[in-house]
């Protein structure tokens, strides 16, 4: 029987879920004859990234020391002086060199990054711990952190000298001294161009989440960036994987593909000026 049939209707489906998990990695397993044997034949490889890796980042680590030796890097109201940030171009190289350690020889962007005095704050998706270490290379801009990662090894010291911004997000007081620190070194030519994630963790890519409205408070113009890694085989954000994981696959791999697309600025209205969230939409 159709109870719908008074209505003139041949039944109803309810129709499939069209719900996409943002956080899930499409491959979180090894799976399929293909991927085994690229391991096999990538071990020889991977050794050599992995010995290329170590060292770059105790090139950098080094670098970095020399760089902050003598300066006072955390809580300092002044800008890195120039000749600091020349010595951290030796770390942002070694950067370069740890993406095509682990498979990305070349990176396809799309679009140019606008100067500093047209956009000072850049907005990107976040999908994978390689999203940062590429900024870094690409620019080394001033990135707001949580104050748990200053205590990491090796990665702090390079995060401290980014003249990062610190937040701890459970915290009201230190997400409101974190605006005002975005809006400070944003509206100054001295700093580095300020580089927000405004969903505020990795996704997959497949879609966006809400943003947090940091970035949108001061009011200042924006540029989007879009990072994409297209695949077939290995998923390379990091959800519900491991970072140790997520590491060796990326080793195992003959080319990993990154997209980086520099979108047109936006500009904020006078409405968006009053209203962040607006902004952020």
């Amino acid at each position: 029987t159709n109870p719908y049939e008074v209505l003139g209707s041949d039944g109803f489906e309810a129709p499939v879920s069209t719900t996409v998990d943002p956080f899930r990695n499409q491959t979180p397993k090894i799976s399929g004859v293909y991927e085994w044997v690229k391991i096999v034949v990538c071990v020889p490889i991977a050794l050599v990234r992995l010995v290329l890796f170590v060292l770059c980042v105790l090139i950098g680590y080094v670098a970095t020391k020399c760089a902050l030796c003598g300066w006072k890097d955390k809580d300092n109201p002044n800008p890195m002086p120039r000749w600091r940030c020349r010595v951290m171009y030796v770390t942002r190289l070694c950067g370069r060199a740890i993406l095509f350690s682990f498979g990305y020889h070349w990176i396809k962007r799309k679009g140019k990054p606008a100067p500093r005095e047209i956009a000072p704050i850049l907005v990107s998706n976040h999908v994978s711990y390689i999203d940062p270490i590429f900024f870094f290379y690409e620019s080394c801009p001033t990135i707001v952190t949580s104050d748990s990662h200053d205590s990491m090894p090796v990665v702090g010291v390079i995060i401290r000298a980014m003249q990062v911004i610190y937040v701890n997000r459970f915290s009201y007081q230190s997400r409101k001294q974190t605006v005002h620190e975005i809006k400070r070194k944003a509206s100054t030519n001295t700093y580095p161009r300020v580089l927000l994630f405004p969903e505020g963790t990795t996704t997959n890519g497949k879609q966006l989440i809400s943003f947090q409205l940091g970035a949108f408070i001061p009011g200042y113009p924006i540029q989007p960036v879009v990072i994409r890694y297209p695949h077939v085989h290995f998923d390379q954000s990091w959800g519900h994987v491991s970072l140790a994981a997520l590491m060796f696959r990326m080793f195992m791999q003959f080319h990993n593909f990154m997209e980086v697309e520099y979108l047109p600025v936006i500009s904020p209205s006078q409405n968006h000026k009053e209203s962040p969230a607006r902004f952020a939409e």
